[in-house]
């Protein structure tokens, strides 16, 4: 019923109060102009303006068209300018989320210099341990995801950041800090301290347990990487971590890392995004942004072998 170019003809004639210098302002003729608001007027069945009072008086319903106006007129504005911004590729939405609980050591570097690059773009991180954030990003609600499972859901790429050693962290005085390599069974008498994440998505049971029916004694569960270093030191249990994770506090005798297995239980961390922002100028270069500090930040990483 309400057209744009409706808003546009009772904001200038607000502003100008004269049907001349809307017509002009417009680019319009006295004619069109005036046909236009008695088009509108007919519509609501009501009129808009006190067309002979000196300057021109909005009734209460040009009034509340007024209002309507200057809510709308800006947020079109502004919608133009963003659409602009997106189609240069200078700006956008960078919302993410991780499914990696030790991985702000190397994403948090990574958005700083990404922010200082892409000011116009808006960034925000949330948690992906109490939501399942893959879902949330098909449907447009996050534009990246950082995971290690990654699962097969249409319009969804999966770029390859890095591969990586999973290790057993133990305390210093246990039995298993003098092994060469941890052994399934190893784990049946022991507490496994974990993160509060399925089970089903946790390598060290369904590549490393389940596959040799090996069940812990206990399990254990912690949100916070620093909370369950002190618990393996202090003897209270065992935990799997990425390489780069436990190096931070192995390498100064904190706790002993020792590999999983004769060949080791490496895995991937894929950066999840919508397959039609892949080339997006800003996303190309955040996916790079993230590599590089990767490399340059953690221990023990690799590049994914194609």
């Amino acid at each position: 019923m309400i057209d744009i170019r409706h808003l546009k003809t009772v904001q200038a004639m607000r502003d100008t109060s004269s049907l001349v210098a809307t017509a002009e302002r417009l680019h319009l003729t006295q004619s069109a102009i005036s046909h236009q608001l008695k088009e509108l007027e007919e519509r609501l069945g009501m009129t808009l303006f006190l067309r002979k009072s000196k300057p021109m008086r909005f009734t209460s319903a040009g009034l509340r068209m007024l209002k309507l106006a200057d809510a709308v007129l800006p947020l079109l504005r502004e919608a133009e300018r963003d659409f602009g911004r997106l189609a240069e590729g200078s700006a956008g939405r960078l919302h993410m989320a991780i499914e990696c609980h030790s991985c702000f050591q190397w994403l948090m570097p990574t958005i700083d210099e990404f922010r200082s690059e892409w000011p116009e773009v808006e960034l925000d991180l949330a948690s992906g341990f109490s939501f399942d954030p893959l879902p949330a990003l098909a449907r447009g609600d996050l534009d990246l995801v950082v995971t290690s499972d990654p699962l097969q859901i249409s319009g969804i790429t999966y770029v390859p950041l890095f591969t990586y050693e999973a290790l057993l962290a133990v305390d210093n005085q246990h039995p298993l800090a003098t092994k060469p390599l941890i052994l399934a069974e190893d784990l049946e008498p022991l507490n496994l301290i974990t993160y509060p994440v399925e089970r089903d998505r946790l390598d060290i049971f369904t590549r490393f347990l389940d596959p040799a029916d090996i069940e812990p004694a206990q399990i254990r569960t912690s949100e916070l990487t620093v909370m369950m270093m002190q618990l393996v030191a202090s003897g209270r249990g065992v935990c799997c971590l990425p390489n780069w994770a436990i190096h931070e506090y192995s390498s100064r005798g904190y706790v002993s890392a020792r590999r999983l297995g004769e060949k080791g239980l490496f895995a991937t961390l894929y950066a999840a995004v919508r397959s039609d922002t892949l080339e997006t100028p800003y996303m190309s270069d955040f996916l790079l942004t993230a590599k590089d500090t990767s490399f340059n930040t953690l221990e023990g990483v690799s590049a994914v072998r194609e």
